[in-house]
């Protein structure tokens, strides 16, 4: 499969603090990741990477076989589907969940001048339609539960089918039954042939869909264990990330995590 993602010895380092410490990893188009490790490891900026948004400090990084540096960042940026919290921040509350999911075909958070095609707005409330979304078409954004946001951001992020997903954190701070509902979401765009590359961030290993293929541990700013989910995603690997004796265990592909 063609790579999507590859970084050599990449290094982010800001105010002398290093963030990121000579990270490399790649990512094909038909594999599915989940990054764990505690705050302050460096997942988001690992991400803000892999989106394009900050280049390194040292090392290359290549996004859909483009190098950063020596692209325009403004043509690449719409092949990559981002869902974020931050990027949800810059959405108007008041702007309509179809809106929201729309102008993502532009790259832009709220509507303005632009003009849209019929097959654009067919596309957008198909997408809501598969994110169970449908009903909320012509909510305000701002008016939406944390889980409905959370679906729109990523319904937003797949508009423009793009070649490389990347999910920071979706199913922070959801309630139970939403976070499910999500997982489940999830787990069944993953697991389509069609599907993209993802990259996905998460504090829990329970917020990890099934039908997600690899792992990598992450803290202080270097790579602790990457590869095969189930070969990463074992006590001792997250014990010694984590800086806590830990056990792991798998059910019906989705795992769970205590303390020892």
């Amino acid at each position: 499969m063609a790579s999507v993602l590859e970084l050599t010895d990449v290094s982010i380092v800001r105010d002398g603090n290093t963030i990121l410490n000579s990270i490399s990893w790649s990512v094909d188009s038909d594999e599915r990741w989940a990054i764990l490790g505690p705050n302050g490891a460096g997942k988001t900026t690992l991400l803000q990477v892999a989106s394009a948004s900050i280049h390194p400090s040292s090392g290359v990084a290549r996004v859909l076989d483009d190098t950063l540096g020596k692209v325009d960042v403004f043509e690449l940026r719409p092949r990559i589907g981002f869902a974020s919290t931050a990027l949800a921040r810059r959405v108007p509350s008041d702007e309509t969940v179809l809106n929201v999911v729309l102008t993502a075909a532009y790259s832009v958070t709220g509507r303005w001048n632009e003009s849209y095609e019929d097959i654009d707005d067919r596309r957008a409330r198909r997408v809501l339609a598969e994110w169970k979304l449908a009903d909320l078409a012509d909510r305000r954004f701002g008016g939406l539960s944390d889980g409905e946001q959370k679906r729109v951001q990523i319904a937003r992020a797949v508009m423009t089918d793009p070649e490389l997903l990347l999910l920071d954190e979706p199913a922070a701070s959801l309630d139970l039954g939403a976070r499910e509902e999500l997982l489940q979401l999830l787990s069944g765009y993953a697991s389509a042939p069609a599907a993209p590359g993802i990259v996905m961030v998460t504090h829990h290993v329970e917020e990890i869909p099934p039908g997600f293929t690899h792992a990598m541990l992450l803290a202080n700013g270097s790579i602790q264990a990457a590869g095969e989910i189930d070969e990463v995603l074992t006590a001792e690997n997250l014990s010694s990330t984590f800086g806590l004796p830990l056990e792991i265990s798998k059910s019906n592909g989705r795992f769970s995590a205590r303390a020892v």
